[in-house]
């Protein structure tokens, strides 16, 4: 796609939707367990505290969303957190809240892929041993579809999504009915007691606390990727702002109403759930083999009428896909935001790059290999990795609200119209409350998953950090050394230029190089060999003689049979004795059609180079020579990315009276 076809990437909001909220919107399968799994951890009798955890999520990812509302109309350009926390609270804390988002975009695909796999393995529980494959292997699936551009990625992710979301209402509202008609659904696991896992079953004081805390944070991974539409704006039809704010409005409602539909009929069929299936009591068979269902997995199941029925299996696998989906949500913003850290110069400039189908490719790719990574470190287990989970994207929520106060107080010193000081004043409000709300989760989820895991979270954020600020000090020393203080003084001439064409024998590309050298018109030109067989040498010498080559050829003896080290140490020694003079270095290289040549030929010549290019004064030209083989270049191959834009041929030429459309 050529960069003026831009326009015709950008999201309505029926695909927006799909492609930027799948994340929130898919926590919905296990933030519901996650609250569960800590709660169960005390035994059945603390379940009564969820009905409290969940309405407090839901508060919170209200605030948030309206929140982040103002962001939106506030700051259009993109970038979300990140851009607000480095105009209002300075590029340091800026930098916090990328090198967090970037940490919790790996850990959204890594979090929702583990999680899409257990859900396909609730419904075909054989494939438990090949969790880690199927995981890697839907990364590389949703890294493919996402190389493909934006808008194709959402056109292939939006049925799923739109699937999972009338497929969860249509068995809350099934469920629901149910329960008011006096047939209640009943789970598999509501005959199942727990055995508690903590020392004390009765918990109280600060034990009950922290127990309820540890849910309520666990039950708050329903708000990630809430920040990707922030951070994605610019990918909106016009008018944009308005059109990401009422999909952040859409994604918010949704999301809601399925958590709280999900929780309720949890409750409702009684759903018990563990970390440990062992401690599941009236558990017939091996424990150790007996695989649990999901929450969701279970709820579909008492709902539908059985683990059999089609409501059950719809239900599985639209959970499955939109949470393997959900990490569309981490391809999206994590690219975006790398683009916008490496134009600020804090990332490399590749990742500012737009692939052929004008995707962020780098960033697209480097993602996809650390989240790989992390699912094959961590066996693509949902409970490992959640704890290292959410640490995050509250670290960004917090101090962008912070950064939106000190915007709106900078708006209102120089507001005078009532009206719109009346809206600024409401905005305040709004953020205020959601940079408290959301600083006292980030030190929730701080004391109680730090030992947890979370530490790594914070460890990876932190060594991300240095990484920039040191990436940005390079880049701005490497500016201030190529800058141009006297353009006359940079174009004065060299006193002379001296040619050098490196021979290792007399055939065809050292002639050519010879004749591209005397075209170059140095001030002094001659050939230089290292000899490291005298007989050779000898023979080389008299050949140059029987061609009547006015070029003089100069022999340096290496006795250690080296060839690198002593023409490096002769262009130094040029240059020391008259250090105003130019060196110029022609090496004949061959050309060669397969990759496996370039193991026969020109290591020599590498080395040369990489060592030359390191001295000052020197310029080092390769001279072509292409072998028959080459030819096979220009043979039409497959299309790798990128090979338009490189100026790869992309087929053959077609034939005459043939039409294209």
């Amino acid at each position: 796609m050529r960069s003026e076809e831009l326009h015709e990437t950008l999201l309505p909001k029926r695909l927006a939707l799909p492609i930027f909220a799948s994340d929130p919107l898919s926590s919905v399968a296990y933030a519901t367990q996650e609250i569960l799994l800590v709660l169960t951890l005390g035994g059945l009798a603390y379940l009564h505290f969820t009905p409290w955890i969940a309405a407090s999520v839901v508060a919170l990812m209200a605030v948030v969303v309206l929140s982040y509302r103002q962001v939106v109309h506030a700051y259009p350009s993109g970038g979300g957190s990140y851009e607000v926390v480095s105009t209002n609270l300075g590029p340091t804390a800026g930098l916090v809240v990328a090198a967090s988002l970037l940490v919790d975009y790996v850990m959204t695909v890594a979090v929702s892929v583990a999680s899409g796999v257990d859900n396909i393995i609730s419904a075909v529980p054989r494939l438990a041993d090949h969790r880690v494959l199927m995981a890697i292997g839907f990364v590389a699936v949703l890294t493919a579809m996402n190389l493909r551009g934006v808008r194709e990625s959402g056109r292939a992710f939006a049925a799923p999504t739109y699937l999972f979301i009338s497929g969860v209402l249509v068995m809350v509202v099934t469920g629901l009915i149910r329960y008011a008609l006096g047939d209640a659904p009943v789970a598999e696991s509501a005959a199942y007691g727990v055995s508690p896992d903590l020392s004390d079953a009765n918990l109280t004081g600060l034990a009950l606390l922290m127990l309820v805390l540890r849910a309520f944070s666990s039950g708050c991974t329903a708000l990630t990727g809430v920040e990707a539409i922030s951070n994605g704006v610019p990918a909106f039809r016009k008018p944009k702002s308005r059109n990401a704010a009422e999909t952040l409005t859409a994604m918010g409602a949704l999301a809601i109403v399925m958590f709280v539909g999900v929780t309720a009929l949890a409750l409702i069929t009684k759903v018990h759930i563990t970390d440990d299936a062992c401690r599941l009591t009236g558990l017939t068979g091996d424990c150790a083999s007996y695989t649990q269902r999901t929450v969701i997995a279970q709820i579909a199941a008492a709902v539908f009428g059985g683990e059999h029925s089609v409501g059950f299996y719809v239900i599985q696998a639209a959970t499955a896909l939109v949470l393997i989906l959900a990490a569309n949500t981490a391809f999206n913003g994590f690219p975006l935001l790398a683009s916008i850290l490496a134009q600020h110069r804090y990332l490399p400039h590749q990742l500012h790059n737009r692939g052929d189908r004008l995707a962020f490719s780098n960033g697209i790719l480097a993602l996809a290999v650390v989240a790989a990574l992390l699912l094959w470190g961590f066996k693509a287990n949902v409970t490992s990795l959640i704890h290292l989970y959410i640490l995050g994207v509250f670290t960004a929520f917090t101090l962008s609200q912070l950064g939106m106060v000190r915007h709106w107080n900078s708006e209102l010193r120089t507001e005078r119209d009532p009206a719109p000081r009346r809206r600024h004043h409401t905005a305040r409000v709004i953020n205020a409350l959601g940079s408290v709300v959301t600083g006292l989760v980030l030190v929730i989820v701080l004391a109680t998953k730090f030992t947890e895991g979370a530490w790594l979270a914070v460890l990876a954020a932190i060594v991300l950090w240095v990484m920039m600020r040191g990436i940005r000090r390079h880049y701005d020393a490497t500016s201030a050394e190529l800058a141009v203080a006297d353009p006359k003084g940079e174009l004065t001439l060299p006193s002379r230029v001296l040619g050098i064409v490196l021979v290792s024998t007399l055939h065809k590309p050292t002639l050519r190089a010879l004749a591209y050298a005397r075209a170059f018109r140095p001030d002094r030109l001659e050939a230089l060999t290292v000899s490291v067989d005298r007989e050779e040498a000898a023979a080389l010498l008299r050949r140059w003689e029987e061609y009547g080559i006015d070029v003089p050829l100069k022999i340096i003896d290496s006795p250690y049979r080296e060839v690198t080290r002593p023409v490096v140490e002769y262009v130094r020694s040029i240059r020391r004795e008259s250090p105003r003079d130019i060196v110029a270095v022609f090496i004949p290289e061959y050309v060669v059609g397969h990759w496996w040549e370039n193991l026969l030929h020109n290591q020599s010549a590498l080395w040369l180079k990489n060592r030359l290019l390191f001295t000052p004064g020197v310029m080092v030209t390769s001279v072509p020579w292409q072998l028959t083989s080459s030819a096979h270049a220009d043979r039409p191959a497959a299309r790798a990315p990128g090979s338009f834009r490189r100026g790869e041929p992309q087929g053959p030429a077609p034939r005459a009276g043939t039409r294209h459309r």
